[in-house]
């Protein structure tokens, strides 16, 4: 009897010590940390537990009544911020979430604080679009989108909107201004 307590307790014991502990800065396809593409808003201070979750709900004709939810830790510094894909709803999921915290990395190492060089090196470019002031990266692989400031760019491209700009035009040392993750 004492035998098979002893062994059943060691058995536990090894279960317990080996599981594998969820990196709370792990980006990776479907989550971020323990935050995945099926949490729920209303789940969100669990998520966050040892954080502070902010929501702010903006409300005029430039936000299109969109609620942000800010993510900041114990310190005051924001970590996140996620945009439902439902305004106000309790069980709507996270649709786009914005890093802003450089711990955040994903098995690449990619982070805030990476450049052009960095996504190119390490992923495959899905696509890339031309917009006012920045230039978006488009890597399907971890559904993330990386803005790049169109001042990083050779100057015969800072002011055309309309030229298509490839991965070649882009310099390997642009730093990433926004990093994203998308969820749909």
């Amino acid at each position: 009897m004492k035998k098979t307590i002893f062994s059943l307790a060691l058995a536990t014991l090894l279960f317990v010590g080996c599981k594998k502990e969820q990196n709370p800065f792990q980006i990776s396809k479907q989550n971020i940390g323990l935050l995945t593409d099926s949490t729920q808003v209303k789940d969100l201070k669990a998520v966050f537990v040892n954080d502070s979750v902010v929501e702010r709900l903006l409300d005029n004709e430039f936000t299109f009544n969109r609620t942000d939810i800010d993510v900041f830790d114990k310190s005051g510094n924001k970590l996140l911020t996620l945009t439902p894909s439902k305004i106000q709803d309790p069980t709507s999921t996270i649709e786009t979430i914005k890093i802003l915290d450089s711990r955040f990395k994903t098995d690449k190492g990619l982070n805030t604080k990476s450049t052009f060089g960095d996504i190119k090196n390490n992923y495959k470019i899905s696509s890339i679009q031309n917009t006012l002031k920045n230039v978006v990266v488009f890597v399907n692989e971890i559904n993330a989108f990386f803005t790049i400031a169109k001042s990083e760019l050779p100057a015969e491209l800072q002011f055309d909107m309309n030229a298509k700009i490839e991965a070649i035009q882009i310099p390997e040392k642009a730093k990433i201004k926004y990093f994203m993750i998308g969820w749909n």
